[in-house]
């Protein structure tokens, strides 16, 4: 069929219209879309958030410890992995006062713990980005069943706060991606009343006190996940120097602690340089402890590159948490689930710790262990690979996670198992992995197909029978 002369026109218009948008269209790119407001972590589904990869925090905390008022700024710089048209980030509670996305300011809202925030302009897949959100209040800790029944988080002192947030509670003191797997490198800036000290991760940058203010910036330059930041905040006495193997050590003990009880500083020296040697390079640029009078809080923490104690704790409390510094700081779960890999790793700590010492074998330890549960206990029932959010620090989860590495070492040979530690801490260094991995090291760096093994001791309730060569 022939077309008339006019018609013929309006095709060729219409071809050429429809050309333009395309051009459009592909000029434009993809069709921005908001990121999703958690990575999907089983335990925690709306913690962490989806379409950016957090790279660094500049934190500034004021504090008032009168009324307990926090006055914040955080500046995150990210790298978008999508086109965004917004994205969320977690912060419990707190009052958001402006934010900012790359200087220019942003409309924002609130679900439940989410911040949602729509930029003017979509950010664009694989540019970097920073969003600056001033906010303010007073932090509430949390509470509830999974650490002991005990309160963490964001806690006041008699003189000032101690900052402990495993697992979700670093979001009720600075907006952030609240997940393990979502690591970065921190600025964080402290001011509080004069006489008082802020103590942070990392090497302290420069401190003063002006207008009746002490101010302290610290600088941790390793990533770092977000559960592993403080702020505490306290009249503390500061020793420094260096560790016999030359690490930079800190460590700030609350004066009214009874003296004498346990040298924190000397172990945490000891212990430093001697997990350097078993696990691979101190991972850090600095060593140290935070010793605060805190009753109500009946844990310690492995607060990255000084582990926090609530209380003078034992010198085995103080080891387990430094041998967390390899693992579970620098080498992070991937998700929760695998909490094992850190707590069952820092008790098995424990375990040579006694054997450094020639006080006891990690056998003997193991056997101790493996004895004082009886089958029908439900210690054994918990199912360590995934031991549930509520029960995932259970004894389980430290004590049949040690007993899974002791029993490990002895099935696979002592040269095999510590040429294992360090490769593990060296393949994930400031990264993150899960069981399957590590089973995955253990079966080339051994040459023993392990799954069998491992699916006894981590996934199967009940209680193990003993390997042959545990019996000897």
């Amino acid at each position: 069929m022939a077309l008339s002369r006019s018609a013929r026109r309006s095709t060729r218009w219409l071809a050429l219209a429809t050309a333009a948008a395309s051009a459009l269209t592909i000029a434009a790119g993809p069709r921005a879309t908001p990121g999703a407001p958690g990575i999907g972590d089983p335990y925690f589904p709306n913690l962490g958030n989806g379409g950016f990869d957090t790279l660094h925090y500049d934190l500034g905390v004021s504090y008032h410890p009168d009324s307990g008022r926090l006055d914040g700024r955080t500046t995150l710089t990210a790298r978008a992995t999508q086109d965004l048209s917004s994205f969320d980030l977690d912060l419990q509670k707190l009052t958001v006062d402006s934010i900012r996305v790359n200087g220019t300011p942003a409309d924002f809202g609130r679900t439940g713990d989410e911040l949602v925030i729509r930029p003017r302009s979509p950010l664009r897949r694989g540019r970097t980005f920073t969003v600056t959100v001033v906010y303010g209040g007073v932090p509430q800790p949390l509470s509830g069943p999974i650490i002991f029944g005990s309160p963490y988080g964001w806690m006041k002192t008699k003189d000032g706060v101690f900052v402990a947030c495993e697992p979700n509670a670093a979001s009720t003191w600075f907006p952030s991606s609240d997940h393990p797997s979502e690591q970065a490198t921190y600025d964080i800036r402290i001011d509080a009343p004069a006489g008082l000290t802020g103590v942070s991760n990392g090497r302290l940058i420069s401190s003063w006190t002006k207008h009746g203010r002490s101010y302290a910036h610290w600088r941790e330059s390793r990533p770092m996940a977000t559960y592993l930041a403080t702020a505490t905040i306290g009249k503390f006495d500061v020793r420094t120097g260096t560790t016999p193997g030359g690490t930079p050590i800190y460590v700030a003990t609350d004066p009214t602690l009874p003296a004498g009880k346990v040298d924190v500083y000397g172990i945490t020296a000891e212990a430093t340089d001697y997990w350097s040697k078993l696990f691979g390079p101190y991972p850090f640029e600095e060593t140290g402890a935070i010793v605060d009078d805190m009753p109500q809080a009946g844990f310690s923490l492995e607060v990255q590159s000084k582990p926090a104690y609530s209380a003078v704790r034992s010198e085995s409390t103080i080891v387990h948490e430094l041998a967390h510094q390899w693992f579970g700081d620098s080498v992070s779960v991937k998700q929760w689930k695998d909490i094992w890999l850190n707590e069952g790793f820092a008790t098995y700590a424990q375990w040579l710790w006694g054997e450094h010492r020639g006080t006891s074998t990690a056998h003997d330890a193991f056997r101790k262990a493996y004895d004082a549960a009886p089958a029908d206990d439900a210690f054994w029932q918990l199912r360590v690979a995934d031991p549930q959010r509520d029960t995932m620090f259970s004894d389980a989860v430290y004590e049949r996670g040690a007993m899974t590495l002791q029993a490990l070492r002895e099935r696979i040979g002592d040269p095999a198992f510590f040429r294992l530690l360090p490769a593990w801490t060296v393949a994930h260094r400031y990264g993150n992995a899960n069981t399957s991995q590590f089973i995955a090291l253990a079966e080339r760096i051994s040459g023993q197909r392990l799954d069998g093994f491992f699916d006894t001791w981590l996934n199967t309730p009940g209680k193990p029978a003993l390997p042959a060569e545990a019996g000897k």
